[in-house]
């Protein structure tokens, strides 16, 4: 499930390097299939819903600039009409990967990405990768869901919102120590 949650959080980082001149998405509920080729191995698609609003779009956004940010050393991306390619370097996990993605939309109601991927040293085995993500727009969030709300291919149910925020540690609830009495 995280490698589908980081894929969608990838097509929705997209917009980070474009700022305004990304069309947004719709909001509400979004189905996607995710395929993947793996060094001439074929997975089966998997099949994710999320729920989705402006605020989440926008976080997402945010949160996959930091990523290529901290990650990347070459992040490029350009518009060709309705076509987004993007080309980028990074580093993940000790192994350089280098990725070719191309984001074709349809309107704000739906988008294919095609990404291709390499890897040098293989990571976990793999050399390279062929990854689409298919999205489309059903219309208003339903089946109980709100915008975050992210439903795996096993039926999971996680809310992603706030995913990329820093985590500060709770304040401590034990009572301040007294001082002692001087005598």
């Amino acid at each position: 499930m995280r490698i589908a949650v980081l894929t969608v959080a990838a097509a929705l980082a997209v917009p980070a390097a474009l700022a305004q001149d990304y069309p947004k998405l719709k909001a509400g509920q979004w189905e996607m299939t995710l395929t993947s080729t793996r060094t001439g191995k074929d997975v089966p698609p998997t099949k994710t819903t999320m729920c989705t609003d402006d605020a989440l779009q926008k976080e997402m956004t945010s949160m996959g600039a930091g990523v290529a940010k901290e990650m990347c050393t070459k992040n490029e991306i350009r518009r060709e009409g309705a076509r987004y390619v993007g080309l980028s370097e990074c580093n993940i996990g000790g192994a350089r990967s280098v990725s070719r993605t191309v984001m074709t939309l349809t309107g704000d109601t739906g988008y294919r990405m095609e990404i291709d991927t390499t890897y040098d040293p293989p990571m976990l085995g793999l050399k390279q990768a062929h990854t689409v993500l298919e999205g489309r727009h059903v219309g208003p969030c339903r089946d109980g869901l709100v915008p975050g709300d992210f439903v795996g291919p096993g039926g999971q149910k996680m809310n992603i919102k706030g995913i990329g925020a820093a985590k500060t540690p709770a304040p401590s609830r034990q009572p301040a120590a007294k001082p002692r009495a001087t005598q």
